[in-house]
């Protein structure tokens, strides 16, 4: 069986909070070390305003999700409140060591956003300047933090533009993970084909999952090792969840892919060996189960 064929699983990191940074993130080296796995890391780096989040509730399912998940309990009052009844803390000028410290283990990392909330609920509003002033400034705040301009990126809740896949384009990352979808491919959007190859989640993620369809925390893995197919799998956690209120559930997960013989491989090592043969695609935004908020699916 060649290496391209063989259930291979990438494991995609979203760090969207402060908390989840802080707390998550030390959380997640010592599992992933335990286990000998490097997964991707992408980062927020500006103001934490989860609190805002609470605007979604006008989107169809919002208050659903909320409920189904024990959003509350799993993500911390102090998150839920960052950005109205409490200030918004600077998630890398107050965490740079911890941030550091992914690097420092062995794990690739990336641009995650400057401001979570502000990109995933505003995009479709932003001017190109607007997306432009909004990558740099992360992009900006990843080099101090790191001493090297980023090489990939990865959208808020899988949420592009036009404007967002040209200025990548234009920024030079190796690849970016903005979609959801099968493989690797080159979007295509509005009739334009962009140059930035795409790796896309192809599982979905725990918060999509749990509270739907009778899957529970206990569950929940079934789901994962029954989606495991041949080939490349990229798997989208996050450090609030899997590294916090759901990391006994993550450790179980680790331990059946393991016990699988599943290989782990970063999305740098996924775009090296899967992006040669990847097509253009078309994407759209989108919805999908277990999420109130359209996001990019790649078409055929």
């Amino acid at each position: 069986m060649s290496e391209n064929s063989r259930e291979t699983v990438a494991l995609k990191v979203d760090v969207d909070t402060f908390c989840g940074t802080r707390d998550g993130i030390p959380n997640l080296l010592r599992i992933l070390d335990e286990f000998g796995v490097r997964a991707t890391f992408y980062f927020s780096f500006g103001p934490d305003n989860s609190g805002k989040a609470v605007r979604r509730l006008l989107h169809k399912g919002f208050l659903a999700k909320m409920l189904r998940t024990k959003a509350p309990a799993m993500y911390g009052l102090k998150t839920m409140l960052y950005g109205t009844l409490l200030p918004a803390p600077m998630i890398g000028k107050g965490l740079p060591d911890v941030i550091r410290s992914v690097r420092d283990a062995g794990h690739e990392v990336g641009i995650h956003c400057w401001d979570h909330v502000d990109w995933h609920d505003h995009l479709h509003r932003f001017t190109p300047e607007q997306v432009e002033a909004a990558l740099e400034r992360a992009a900006s705040t990843f080099e101090s933090i790191f001493s090297c301009r980023a090489r990939t990126s990865a959208a808020p809740g899988w949420t592009v533009s036009s404007a967002s896949l040209e200025i990548q384009d234009a920024m030079g990352f190796a690849y970016c993970s903005d979609t959801r979808g099968d493989s690797p491919f080159y979007p295509v959007l509005a009739g334009k084909r962009f140059k930035t190859l795409q790796i896309p989640s192809t599982w979905p993620t725990m918060d999509e999952l749990i509270g739907e369809n009778g899957v529970t925390a206990a569950t929940v893995n079934d789901v994962y090792l029954a989606r495991l197919r041949p080939g490349l799998n990229v798997h989208t956690i996050h450090a609030e969840l899997e590294g916090n209120a759901m990391i006994d559930t993550f450790r179980e997960l680790l331990t059946a892919l393991s016990k699988r013989g599943v290989r782990f491989i970063t999305l740098r090592e996924a775009a090296n060996e899967y992006g040669a043969s990847a097509p253009p695609c078309n994407v759209e935004m989108g919805t999908i189960a277990g999420r109130a908020m359209p996001v990019a699916l790649q078409k055929p």
